[in-house]
């Protein structure tokens, strides 16, 4: 098989999404996490932009030694020679120079003429190798560049040191077709290709980047350049964990890489939640959709044989189990499934009965939790066992953040006081103290309604409670108010929480 060079630029061009912007330490825990996930190459940062990217270049490059550190520069001697600097502490060191390739850039972004584009390319790629040995040459634009001129480009870069040519799709403007059929160009019609490696760039305005990365490399290209949750410039780029999956599930392409897919989940949330960037449930391979089904033909066939329906295994990319997601739309077999989790076993004829009030129920709730079951089979409606009377935090320097919560608990009130690193974690230690429950927040989402400071926030918890995940959610003009009651919610839903002794919190009498 053909090893796939997995080039990781999360930390570069993941980082230019609008409000991502991560801090010196953020981008080296991200760098280690790539390191164990096995990528090849981490574009660490545009070191000449800021002091904090140069600085950041230099913590990675001290903290990661298995991958590549590779530094952004533009065909500017300056750039090279400070992104040289940010690399000295590197064991493996690249520069990544180029320039314009299409006659957009050439005409209008550099009012120049297309010998001067590649004089300027020569130069640069010719003055990092005089601080490198691997040299990476990115021809901008290159999905609406000129195949003749493009090719004529990228000899001179290799004649002049470059050891990989990018050939980015910068505007996301290339169909399948096109994008593989400018690599198999490339392939045929550069005179000293073998001594370089082709690599994809692929943005995703049209939707298609995955697509146009996978034309790349079936056409000769060995390096894909791709983001953790497709994050990056616009619409994004091309996501690592599907082109990985991909690889990995289509043998028959005689491609591998050294991605440990099972850390996929992982560092797919620890990217979600340092770039506050929320995962689409739909998101392919690591949304918490991907591997969910509510349809009873779909779930009757995942329950009989998990590959009826997923050609994933989702243990393969980290993720426990498939979610049976118990809608009106759900059958008999998943409803005994998840009946059977609960400990209540059901003759075939028990099970007809309550099906037909599990639908009833379904029609008016949607989608049906642990706790609604539990109330299916009691025999009860169940209302919120916990419920917020009171809720009051103290924060700002330079006092610790406190939180005075107050909690109703089947007719008996309850209060209790707490400090956290912040008023959320300080009121939600409020309330472990009164339940004393070992309650695990495993993802913590915040999202606003639009764009505004004052604006209405939504806030998404996934709590972990008896190795069991339950989640919970809630909108608030108060965003404090809002992960409380997401916090409680997810609570409610767990079953017999509400029978735990309730010792360190003080009663409130009358």
């Amino acid at each position: 098989m053909d090893k796939i060079f997995i080039f990781d630029t999360t930390l570069r061009d993941g980082e230019q999404v609008p409000g991502c912007q991560l801090s010196k330490n953020e981008k080296v825990e991200i760098a280690k996490q790539l390191e164990f996930l096995g990528v090849d190459v981490i574009e660490a940062g545009f070191p000449v932009s800021s002091p904090m990217d140069f600085q950041s270049i230099v913590a990675i490059s001290k903290a990661v030694r298995q991958p590549t550190i590779c530094a952004l520069t533009r065909a500017v001697e300056n750039d090279i020679k400070v992104a040289a600097e940010s690399l000295q502490y590197a064991k493996h060191g690249r520069i990544h120079t180029g320039i314009g390739a299409s006659d957009y850039h050439i005409k209008h972004k550099f009012k120049s003429t297309r010998e001067e584009i590649i004089e300027r390319g020569v130069a640069a790629v010719k003055y990092a190798k005089s601080f490198v040995e691997d040299v990476e040459f990115y021809a901008e634009d290159a999905g609406r560049a000129d195949h003749a001129f493009l090719a004529r480009m990228v000899e001179a870069m290799i004649k002049a040191g470059a050891t990989v040519i990018n050939v980015p799709d910068t505007t996301g403007y290339c169909t399948p077709e096109m994008y593989g059929a400018m690599m198999r160009y490339l392939k045929e019609n550069v005179s000293n290709i073998d001594k370089a490696i082709l690599s994809c760039h692929c943005h995703n305005d049209l939707g298609m980047a995955t697509a146009n990365t996978l034309a790349g490399i079936n056409n000769g290209a060995r390096q894909i350049e791709v983001t953790i949750n497709g994050i990056g410039e616009r619409a994004g780029n091309t996501a690592l964990e599907e082109m990985a999956m991909i690889i990995k599930t289509h043998k028959h392409l005689n491609f591998e890489t050294d991605i440990q897919s099972i850390h996929l989940s992982s560092i797919s949330k620890l990217v979600s939640k340092m770039m506050k960037m929320p995962v689409q449930p739909n998101k392919a391979i690591i949304g918490k959709n991907a591997f969910a089904h509510s349809s009873g033909i779909h779930q009757d066939g995942v329950l009989k044989d998990r590959e009826n329906y997923e050609i994933i295994d989702p243990k393969d990319v980290g993720i426990n189990e498939s979610a049976i997601i118990l809608t009106a739309r759900s059958g008999r077999a998943a409803l005994n499934f998840h009946l059977t989790n609960l400990k209540y076993s059901l003759t075939q004829e028990e099970l007809n009965t309550k099906y037909e009030e599990f639908l009833i129920m379904a029609d008016d709730k949607k989608y049906l939790s642990d706790g609604d079951l539990i109330t299916l089979m009691e025999g009860y409606m169940k209302e919120d066992d916990i419920k917020l009377k009171y809720l009051q935090v103290f924060c700002g320097e330079p006092s610790m953040p406190t939180a005075t919560v107050q909690l109703e608990i089947q007719g008996k009130s309850y209060r209790a006081v707490s400090n956290g690193n912040g008023p959320v974690n300080a009121a939600v230690k409020a309330i472990d103290s009164i339940l004393e429950e070992v309650v695990a927040v495993e993802e913590y989402l915040v999202q606003t309604m639009a764009g505004d400071t004052s604006d209405t926030g939504k806030v998404h918890m996934q709590l972990t409670y008896d190795d069991r995940v339950f989640y919970g959610f809630a909108v608030h003009e108060d965003i404090v108010m809002a992960s409380v009651l997401a916090y409680l919610n997810g609570i409610n839903k767990i079953p017999g929480i509400k029978t735990k002794k309730i010792k360190k919190a003080e009663m409130v009498l009358g």
